[in-house]
């Protein structure tokens, strides 16, 4: 049977993505599908596959009176809005200090965005060691006057902000370049004519330039508002959780879950907790992006 010529095309690029579609249902779809029938479990993954006992719901009941899952709920919401708000707070006003009066600016751009794109195991390792007494950070915040400062990551109170600092900076980079790219499509003869009236730069700022890039600071804030939920290498390899529960975040505390104290259906059901939240999110971004589209 000879195939007509628009089926063969439709072949041709059916063939082309059945790989990622194999590589979709085998590593993204069954494991998901598989993890919400484990979070109904008390499944110990060393027993092997089908050695569980079916508890219902009670991994769901049971996680909200466990102290540890609500103080990692909470740092996980805490971290994900202040670390966003600042980040992008920052990320306009550079952006446009950057693209008015500064010289070479895509060097600046460019060293700002190497944070983003590095080794996050690096990273980190630096920021523990600019934490550390003799560290950078530390002697620093002596220089501005602070006498015996905190130990930072091995405090209980500031564990989480400090953490927080690292992923400000390393995300202010990727911010500053989007809106950089969004400034240069900026209708110019709106702010030839706030010149003409004589507009000071605090107030075009304000009035046009802010109000002009709140698509963009949406798309950035949802975006970046996902990834923080999902937080995890940082608080590993920085403050292992602790010290006590003080930055212990949602992914963190399932991998420990899953992993260390073999609890995989009571991991599982967090991580459906944490998918939930993610996909309020996703939903507010999919609702808003309608409405930007139309600005």
């Amino acid at each position: 049977m000879k195939l007509s010529k628009e089926l063969r095309r439709d072949l041709t690029g059916y063939a082309f993505i059945l790989p990622n579609m194999i590589g979709v249902l085998i590593f993204t779809f069954i494991p998901v599908v598989f993890s919400l029938v484990v979070s109904f479990t008390d499944w110990k993954f060393t027993k092997g596959v089908g050695n569980w006992n079916w508890v219902g719901f009670k991994n769901y009941v049971e996680m909200w009176s466990d102290q540890w899952f609500t103080d990692s709920l909470i740092h996980t919401i805490l971290y994900a809005i202040v670390t966003v708000v600042f980040t992008l707070g920052l990320a306009i006003v550079l952006a446009v200090l950057i693209d008015k009066y500064c010289i070479g600016k895509l060097g600046i751009r460019l060293s700002m965005f190497m944070p983003y794109i590095s080794n996050t195991v690096a990273v980190s390792i630096v920021w523990v060691m600019m934490y550390s007494p003799w560290g950078p950070f530390t002697q620093m915040v002596k220089f501005f006057g602070v006498e015996n400062p905190p130990q930072w990551l091995g405090d209980y109170i500031w564990a989480l902000f400090a953490v927080m600092i690292m992923g400000v900076w390393g995300g202010i980079g990727y911010s500053v370049m989007i809106y950089t790219s969004a400034i240069q499509g900026l209708p110019k003869e709106i702010y030839e004519a706030a010149d003409i009236d004589g507009a000071s730069e605090i107030t075009k700022f304000f009035k046009l330039t802010i109000p002009f890039l709140s698509p963009t600071t949406f798309f950035l804030f949802v975006t970046m508002l996902i990834n923080s939920f999902q937080v995890f290498a940082p608080i590993q390899l920085m403050t292992h959780g602790g010290p006590g529960s003080s930055s212990s975040v949602l992914v963190y505390y399932i991998y420990t879950s899953a992993f260390q104290f073999q609890k995989m259906g009571y991991a599982s059901a967090m991580s459906w907790i944490l998918f939930i939240l993610l996909f309020i999110v996703t939903m507010i971004q999919w609702k808003g992006q309608t409405k930007w589209v139309s600005y």
